[in-house]
């Protein structure tokens, strides 16, 4: 089954108060989003999605972060 969300960017920040935080943006269902991880535990941290020039807090199902996350630990 192919995921419905695709993977555009991903940035590994390891200069962040001595923490290690992984972000992700992503096209879900036509959307433009971003999410931040802890890179130890890939804690969720955030999620944005961006909607009219203004980044909101995204509601995303535990589905499809827990399909993010299983890809970003794939990648990293």
């Amino acid at each position: 089954m192919e995921p419905s969300y695709e993977i555009n960017n991903m940035i590994i920040d390891d200069d962040f108060n001595s923490e290690e935080y992984v972000t992700a943006d992503f096209t879900h269902q036509k959307e433009e989003y971003s999410i931040t991880f802890k890179k130890a535990d890939l804690e969720i941290i955030n999620a944005w999605v961006f909607k009219d020039g203004a980044s909101i807090p995204a509601n995303l199902s535990d589905n499809i972060i827990d399909l993010i996350r299983e890809d970003i630990k794939k990648r990293i």
